[in-house]
């Protein structure tokens, strides 16, 4: 059985980085964040540029991984390394941030066509 309530570290702290200063994060509320000021778009702009950044941050430490685990099964299978647990452990860990890349990427695809199928 998963436990639900157990520390996660790895790809979740990062994807709590980039989700920026001024989200809702769980447990609070949006009034404690406040309105943004009408006219300002210097913060939105820089909003905008560090959370790009913070998501190819992300991407790169998923590729990270990836890479780490195709090079801990190379080692395994020629015969560098004897240790299965470490290399199914590089796997599954590739293999979880990737997935959850994949399900963040498909939320904002989902958000992306809900906004555009808006009326004006």
């Amino acid at each position: 059985m998963v436990n639900m309530n157990a520390n996660v570290s790895g790809p979740l702290n990062s994807i709590k980085g980039f989700l920026g200063p001024n989200s809702v994060q769980p447990g609070t509320s949006p009034d404690s964040f406040g309105m943004p000021k009408v006219g300002s778009t210097d913060s939105k702009k820089a909003d905008f540029l560090s959370t790009v950044k913070a998501v190819e941050n992300y991407i790169s430490n998923v590729d990270d991984l990836q890479q780490s685990s195709d090079m801990s099964i190379k080692d395994l299978l020629s015969g560098n390394s004897e240790d299965i647990t470490s290399v199914v452990s590089a796997v599954a860990k590739a293999d979880m941030s990737f997935k959850l890349l994949v399900g963040v990427r498909n939320k904002l695809i989902e958000a992306y066509k809900q906004t555009m199928n808006m009326p004006v």
